[in-house]
């Protein structure tokens, strides 16, 4: 990278370098939540829960962090929480690594209602999003009606498990739906009365509990990929049209700046650097070049530097973004080679 210019910048708004002590308490509250997770306290398949079993989180522990509030990334979110207070689901919809999960997860937060997870992919059917039989309970009655005679009965009860949807509609909490599109279109015909009648049937569920009216602050926010991503279900216009859709891109360069600088602790020199970069190969690739890849890129410079240095040439550079991007051409032979080409060439 020939031009100095960019490097030359100073930077608007406040110092982007991060405090290393606030990374450690990050990294900490990070580790608490694997370890919960891997002893079994997160709720649900797919969902993540409170610490006592329950898909249901509360506003704290779901709000992400870091999470970076600049002009731009606050002037998205409120139109997100405005849109939930006039109860309106909402649909955000943009390109991959662009941040959405982050924003759907602060503007849920920000309501300071409960909030329930849920990722969506194949494997979510309607079961999985409003709950099933889960075995039995059997004990026996023993009646000794005459003296010496007596009778036994057993007695089998199903037991019901509530998925996040029907705990989440149930409880006023905000159902946080990730990926939502990567679900077939089918498992959702159940939102069609939570959203239109404001009751949500439970199919396979018997007695007068087989529905359940819908608590009057529960809200909807599903993310999604633009509909050409891979693995993208189109959903069926009944339900979109429900939708008030929100369009998220990715940030202007000062917000991608302060958002790899609170993930990866390297000089504000590599950040402007890095960001610069992914910016060029955004506007010249044909593969989709999120800031979640800035991120990835500034961590691997971070290694891969030279006794610290801040700076690097365009060799280590081309490295390091062919190794960040090659996924995204898994499989198609002399890809790769193409790929490093066009990196070059914009860099």
């Amino acid at each position: 990278m020939g031009d100095s210019s960019s490097r030359d910048r100073k930077v608007r708004g406040r110092k982007i370098r991060s405090d290393r002590s606030k990374k450690k308490r990050r990294k900490a509250k990070k580790m608490a939540k694997k370890e919960r997770a891997s002893n079994g306290t997160s709720g649900g398949s797919g969902s993540s829960g409170g610490s006592d079993g329950s898909p249901l989180s509360s506003p704290e522990e779901i709000a992400p962090d870091p999470f970076i509030e600049t002009d731009a990334v606050a002037s998205v979110r409120d139109r997100i929480t405005g849109w939930l207070e006039a109860d309106q689901p909402v649909h955000l919809i943009g390109p991959t690594g662009c941040g959405k999960t982050a924003l759907a997860l602060s503007a849920a937060a920000k309501r300071g209602r409960p909030v329930v997870w849920i990722n969506g992919d194949e494997a979510v059917g309607t079961a999985e999003l409003v709950g099933t039989h889960s075995g039995g309970e059997r004990y026996e009655e023993r009646d000794q009606f005459v003296s010496g005679v007596s009778k036994t009965t057993e007695v089998v009860r199903e037991r019901w498990v509530d998925n996040p949807l029907s705990v989440a509609v149930k409880e006023g909490a905000t159902l946080v739906y990730n990926e939502f599109s990567r679900s077939d279109p089918t498992a959702h015909n159940v939102l069609l009365s939570v959203l239109e009648e404001g009751v949500l049937e439970r199919p396979g569920k018997h007695g007068e509990d087989r529905t359940i009216d819908v608590h009057p602050e529960f809200r909807l926010l599903v993310t999604s990929n633009d509909v050409e991503y891979a693995g993208v279900h189109e959903q069926q216009d009944a339900l979109l049209d429900r939708f008030v859709g929100v369009n998220v891109d990715y940030y202007d360069a000062e917000t991608e700046r302060e958002i790899v600088a609170a993930h990866v602790d390297v000089p504000e020199e590599t950040i402007e650097q890095v960001v610069d970069a992914i910016r060029a190969l955004r506007d010249e690739l044909d593969v989709v070049v999120g800031t979640r890849a800035a991120i990835t890129a500034a961590e691997g410079l971070s290694v891969f530097a030279e006794d610290g240095a801040e700076e690097f040439d365009d060799e280590l550079l081309v490295d390091v973004f062919t190794d960040v991007l090659a996924p995204k051409i898994a499989g198609e032979g002399d890809g790769i080679d193409e790929l490093r080409d066009a990196i070059s060439d914009a860099l």
